[in-house]
């Protein structure tokens, strides 16, 4: 999940650099934030299961869905 949220955020970032839609790059900056918050579950779980992890990964996770919520709503066209 990493790897293809990872993918999505730069093809996405890629996009927004040829033609500068602000939903491209609100969506771009979502799924680098997803990519993260799935890199914490890895961590979390299986590279350092004693590490917790939970509330990195919330805000990153909510901090997400807040940019993704504000692009579509407010800055959308």
């Amino acid at each position: 999940c990493t790897l293809t949220s990872g993918l999505c955020a730069v093809l996405l970032l890629r996009e927004h650099r040829r033609r500068a839609l602000p939903l491209l790059f609100w969506s771009g900056i979502s799924f680098t934030l997803i990519a993260i918050a799935n890199a914490l579950v890895f961590l979390d779980f299986v590279a350092r299961p004693g590490l917790d992890l939970a509330l990195p990964r919330a805000f990153s996770m909510t901090l997400a869905v807040s940019l993704l919520l504000y692009g579509l709503v407010w800055d959308a066209d």
